[in-house]
């Protein structure tokens, strides 16, 4: 997992998911509830702190 910048999304994985925000790389002072990501067309966002994740090229989403 690799950390977002301002104009980049956090770009995840099959290793990843399922994937939840604050991610673990997040620092402890920015903490809200966790909320597991739907990915929709690859991305989400979070609806508490609006961190964009992406998931790279090639990656397969399971469906449980």
């Amino acid at each position: 997992m690799s950390t977002a910048t301002t104009t980049n999304a956090v770009e995840l994985e099959g290793k990843d998911l399922p994937a939840h925000c604050p991610n673990p790389a997040m620092p402890l002072w920015s903490s809200h509830p966790r909320v597991f990501l739907d990915f929709q067309h690859g991305e989400a966002k979070c609806p508490y702190c609006g961190t964009a994740y992406r998931l790279k090229p090639g990656t397969v989403v399971g469906h449980h």
